[in-house]
């Protein structure tokens, strides 16, 4: 059994949970003490489908501009860089400081370094921040928020799942632009809340290990139907 290694640890902005980075053996791994892993650098089959799949919609658009709502361990916007090309530009925003950190100095190999390309825009604060932003349009938003819209770890984050988040995200799409979200489980009410906020909805359920095991993670697809 490969011995746990504590690297560094940061607190959640307007709570009192901790983040903690792990080194366990071959892989990287950030928890929450006494809920568990939140992701690692060897599980994150779900993370990559939400940005490939996402991407594949954009096909045709020569410089698309994305916006990604948390960095994580970074393979969400490694995934979705390697689906686009050169023209694109992918903002994305990350709460955690330390998290942004992390990824530049202890974890960004697993993923290739994403942050090191020059397609891609960090944006340190609340992603709500960038949808709220007057003028700021993109051809696709990939939320990779907390664990979806009911595994709330800090009560902010409702917003952006609620009806004036989604009608915050629909504002910030161009036309034909998509809204993706990853959630650790099924919500047949966010389903219901989408629709509700004018978007055409289809749902994908993908596992996050590559063996096809494990956990069934949901994915969101959502369009403006106007």
């Amino acid at each position: 059994m490969p011995k746990s290694r504590l690297l560094a640890s940061a607190t959640i902005p307007d709570t009192d949970v901790e983040l903690k980075l792990h080194e366990h053996g071959d892989r990287f791994a950030i928890s929450i003490p006494g809920r568990g892993e939140l992701m690692n650098t060897r599980v994150h089959g779900s993370e990559i489908a939400l940005a490939e799949r996402a991407c594949a919609r954009l096909a045709g658009k020569a410089s698309p501009r994305l916006l990604i709502g948390g960095l994580g361990m970074g393979f969400t916007l490694a995934a979705a860089l390697g689906s686009l090309g050169p023209g694109a530009e992918v903002v994305v925003a990350e709460l955690v400081p330390e998290v942004v950190d992390w990824n530049r100095d202890l974890v960004g190999e697993p993923s290739g370094h994403p942050l090191r390309d020059p397609r891609t825009t960090v944006y340190v604060g609340d992603v709500a921040e960038c949808l709220r932003r007057p003028g700021s349009k993109f051809d696709a938003i990939l939320m990779d928020v907390d664990n979806g819209p009911e595994g709330l770890i800090r009560v902010e984050n409702d917003w952006l799942y609620g009806p004036s988040g989604l009608a915050a995200a629909r504002a910030a799409l161009r036309p034909g632009g998509e809204l993706a979200i990853w959630s650790a489980g099924p919500d047949e009410r966010f389903t219901n809340r989408l629709r509700a906020a004018g978007f055409e909805v289809a749902t994908e359920v993908v596992r996050p290990h590559r063996s096809g095991k494990g956990a069934k993670h949901v994915l969101w697809f959502a369009r403006d139907r106007s």
